[in-house]
């Protein structure tokens, strides 16, 4: 494909993407918002849990959350920009020096858990001997 065809069809994709999307990045607990549908009824539902990875762009961007239940892993793949995703909730920012942080699916107890982004970088310094 050309840049002529390419720019065209990122122009078309333009108008479905979602501009209420705050800015989300990977080691965040985030809360999201799906609408379920079942027969006639809609209700939304709030899945929690850790963002380990972003994956595509534009309409195409995919979102993997990875939350604990019942001390099994529970992984779901939202489509950031799907008219059934009512809204994205930020919880906490966590600090992560990765891209994707698919290494916490081997963690189990508080090693799971990743340092707050509010408490920076530093480790609590011991003296040196």
């Amino acid at each position: 494909m050309t840049k002529n065809a390419v720019a065209i069809i990122e122009g078309l994709n333009q108008s479905a993407l979602k501009t209420d999307i705050p800015r989300l990045s990977v080691g965040d607990t985030i809360n999201v918002h799906f609408r379920i549908i079942e027969g006639e009824k809609e209700r939304i539902q709030v899945f929690q849990g850790v963002l380990i990875s972003r994956s595509g762009r534009g309409v195409n961007e995919m979102l993997t959350v990875r939350r604990i239940v019942e001390e099994m892993g529970v992984e779901r793949i939202f489509p950031m920009n799907s008219p059934r995703v009512a809204k994205y909730e930020i919880i906490r920012q966590g600090d992560a020096r990765r891209a994707k942080l698919y290494f916490l699916r081997d963690r189990i107890g508080k090693s799971r858990r990743l340092r707050d982004r509010r408490r920076g970088l530093n480790k609590t310094a011991t003296p040196a001997t």
